[in-house]
């Protein structure tokens, strides 16, 4: 007969064994540490230009995770600091960086033209997409994704700002959005959460 040491002893080994196991089961599921918007019935596609002059569509980016930014080149901060955070990611993914498209669309076409984008948008990382359209396509893919825009006057016509959504949005290699990605939480959060969708 066992003595109560021993018996004692076993169910420690099992609860312990029991806990380890359930650990590991969670460590299987992976979470998303940015907004998980997976089923949203918005933000589906866009129809818009690239810096290379090549039309656009969401379609042409299947098989790769994209993550998409609404900004302006001529945007003081949440612009530049995204766009540098996000060629930090790239280099955080590694060989992974080569299946994950960024695009960076513009709310100020009335400066940001094809050449200016060109210049801007691959400083970041050769990779990265400028995407542009007139008036009334920037106002129907703002629309679409749900996203803020406006001009701010400033001085003299030429001189203005715009303020904007500092999101942005991450979608799955099959076409599908996946994330809302908050402005200002530095690349590390950003790049666990892609490497989960191309996992």
């Amino acid at each position: 007969m066992n003595s109560p040491r021993s018996v004692a002893c076993w169910m420690l080994r099992t609860i312990a064994l029991l806990m380890m196991l359930s650990l590991a089961a969670c460590g299987e599921k992976a979470v998303f540490v940015n907004s998980d918007v997976t089923g949203l019935d918005f933000a589906k596609d866009f129809a818009l230009t690239d810096h290379t002059g090549k039309p656009r569509t969401l379609a042409d980016f299947k098989g790769k995770a994209v993550l998409v930014f609404f900004g302006y080149t001529q945007c003081p901060d949440v612009c530049p600091t995204t766009m540098a955070e996000m060629a930090t990611v790239m280099q955080k993914l590694g060989p992974q960086a080569d299946r994950l498209q960024v695009l960076f669309v513009t709310v100020d076409p009335e400066r940001d033209t094809q050449a200016l984008l060109s210049q801007y948008v691959p400083a970041f990382d050769k990779r990265f997409l400028g995407l542009y359209g007139d008036a009334a396509a920037t106002a129907k893919v703002a629309k679409d994704f749900k996203v803020f825009y406006q001009k701010v006057p400033g001085k003299d016509p030429g001189n203005y700002t715009m303020d904007h959504t500092a999101g942005s949005y991450v979608f799955d290699p099959q076409g599908r959005v996946r994330l809302f990605v908050r402005h200002g939480q530095g690349p590390e959060p950003i790049a666990h959460d892609i490497r989960i969708l191309l996992n």
